[in-house]
C-alpha cells in the first residue's frame, strides 16, 4: 500500500475509534452515523490517496475491498469499485453504515416493505456525486440498490459499517420481497488493475 493510502485510512480509523470506543454505552445508530459522516467526508474530499490495488474494477461485477477491519469487530472500512454500468441487487446490511463517494457518482435507491411483504422504492433515486456522504441503518431503513451512475467509467465509494461487513449474513431481495441469504466476503487486491471496457 502507498503511504498516502495508509495515512488516509489510518486517520479515518482513528476518528471512528473515538466515536465507537465505549462498547458499554448503547449509542443510537443515528448518532454514530452522524458523527462518522464528518471524518468520512474529509476522506472522500480528495481523490489522490487510494492505492490502485484497492481501486481496480472487474469487468463482470462490482468489487468490495477491505481497507480496515476493527480487531474488536466494531466496524470495517471498505472500498467499492464499480465498473461502467454495474449495480448491486436489492440488499440489506443489518448494521449501521455510511457511503462516501470518492470518484465518479452513484445512484442510491432505497426500498421499504409494504404490508404484503413486497418491496417498493422509497422516493426517487438519489444521485451521489464525488464528495457526497449518505447514511443507512436498520433503525431507519437499510434496504437499497446501488448503481454506478456512469456507463462509461469507473466509480469508487468508501463505505464504513458497524461490523466486519464481509462476514455478516445478510440478504438480497426480489421486488416481491423474497430473501436469499448471502455473505459478501471481500475481493483480493490486484497487483495490476483490471482493464474494463467502456
Amino acid at each position: 500500500m502507498t503511504t498516502a493510502h495508509t495515512q488516509a485510512v489510518d486517520r479515518l480509523v482513528a476518528a471512528i475509534e473515538t466515536i465507537v470506543t465505549d462498547r458499554d454505552v448503547r449509542v443510537p445508530d443515528e448518532t454514530i452515523v452522524a458523527r462518522v459522516a464528518t471524518p468520512l467526508a474529509a476522506l472522500v474530499a480528495t481523490d489522490d490517496w487510494i492505492d490502485p490495488a484497492f481501486a481496480a474494477p472487474d469487468p463482470d461485477r462490482y468489487r468490495q475491498y477491505l481497507l480496515h477491519r476493527d480487531p474488536e469487530n466494531r466496524f470495517s472500512v471498505v472500498s467499492f469499485v464499480w465498473g461502467p454500468g454495474q449495480a448491486t441487487p436489492i440488499h440489506d446490511h443489518r448494521v449501521w453504515g455510511l457511503i462516501g463517494v470518492l470518484r465518479g457518482a452513484e445512484i442510491d435507491q432505497r426500498y421499504a416493505r409494504t404490508d404484503d411483504g413486497t418491496l417498493v422504492p422509497v422516493g426517487a433515486p438519489t444521485r451521489l456525486e464525488a464528495g457526497a456522504v449518505a447514511t443507512l441503518s436498520p433503525d431507519t431503513g437499510d434496504i437499497h440498490r446501488v448503481f454506478n451512475a456512469h456507463d462509461d467509467r469507473v466509480s469508487i465509494s468508501i463505505h464504513v459499517y458497524g461490523a466486519d461487513i464481509g462476514t455478516v449474513e445478510r440478504a438480497i431481495y426480489t421486488e416481491a420481497g423474497t430473501a436469499k441469504p448471502f455473505v459478501s466476503g471481500y475481493a483480493a487486491p490486484d497487483a495490476e488493475p483490471a482493464k474494463v471496457a467502456a
